[in-house]
């Protein structure tokens, strides 16, 4: 398994590091950081697309999901068969956002591994480089003129926690109204939780972006910005074109936390 992670991820982000890093004006590590984010951040669009589509449809869906738990409390089969009834109906598919966040967690793992090794001026790249790609001998860890992302950054990981709170932010659900039917009492619960994790979140991603190396960190900096920002506009795109999830028991609809007849 080591063998192909290395073959697949780590000595590709590494080679490619390195062809950016020779070829670039300035040699500057922190410029081909952001580059590579931007690129992955393309690869990844269409795997992120369905993912985030996946989470506001299952947001959307979640006051029918509390009526059906109400509806069918005594009958875990019954509750089951109109929980699959209702994704299907909506073609909502509650486990399209787990693959991409797999893979990102495999890439950052890869990503945390190359910025490692390449900032570190005792080891030797030359190991695992292609023969076509120039050995750059050793890498200059200072970006921009000021910014050593060799080191820890205080200011990279607040700016990494503030993106990550508005992530959360945008993605955070209006409060149902005490009218909201059965699942009303559970919702509210449900938004309880969602505020602690949009608050949680942010702080986790500071105290652990401060352990890691500044260039980790910009990297999950601008990877959490882009990905808002992505987030931002297909939730946009998707209140704007999309209908309401379907009805169920009295045909009532929460629909941003009101009660539509």
């Amino acid at each position: 398994m080591g063998a192909i992670f290395n073959t697949f991820l780590y000595q590709p982000l590494l080679n490619i590091f390195v062809w950016m890093y020779d070829y670039l004006p300035g040699h500057d590590i922190g410029l081909v950081i952001i580059i590579i984010t931007i690129i992955l951040r393309l690869a990844l669009y269409p795997l992120t697309n369905k993912s985030l589509k996946a989470q506001k449809d299952l947001q959307e869906l979640q006051p029918k999901l509390e009526e059906i738990k109400q509806k069918f409390k005594d009958d875990k089969q019954a509750q089951a068969q109109a929980t699959m009834e209702l994704y299907k109906h909506n073609k909502v598919n509650p486990m399209a956002s787990c693959l991409p966040l797999i893979v990102q967690l495999v890439v950052l793992i890869a990503l945390y591994q190359v910025l490692r090794n390449m900032l570190n001026p005792e080891y030797d790249i030359a190991g695992n480089l292609y023969s076509f790609i120039k050995n750059p001998g050793v890498i200059n860890s200072l970006s921009f003129g000021f910014l050593e992302l060799s080191k820890k950054s205080v200011v990279l990981a607040f700016l990494a926690g503030a993106a990550q709170f508005w992530q959360a932010k945008s993605m955070n659900r209006a409060k149902p109204p005490t009218t909201a039917g059965a699942g009303g009492k559970d919702e509210s619960m449900m938004v309880i939780m969602n505020k602690q994790m949009l608050y949680m979140m942010p702080v986790m991603t500071v105290f652990i972006g401060m352990s890691l190396p500044a260039g980790l960190t910009l990297y999950w900096f601008w990877s959490t910005l882009l990905m808002a920002l992505q987030q931002v506009w297909l939730f946009k795109k998707h209140d704007k074109n999309d209908e309401p999830p379907s009805t169920i028991g009295d045909g009532n609809k929460v629909i941003d936390g009101k009660v539509v007849e």
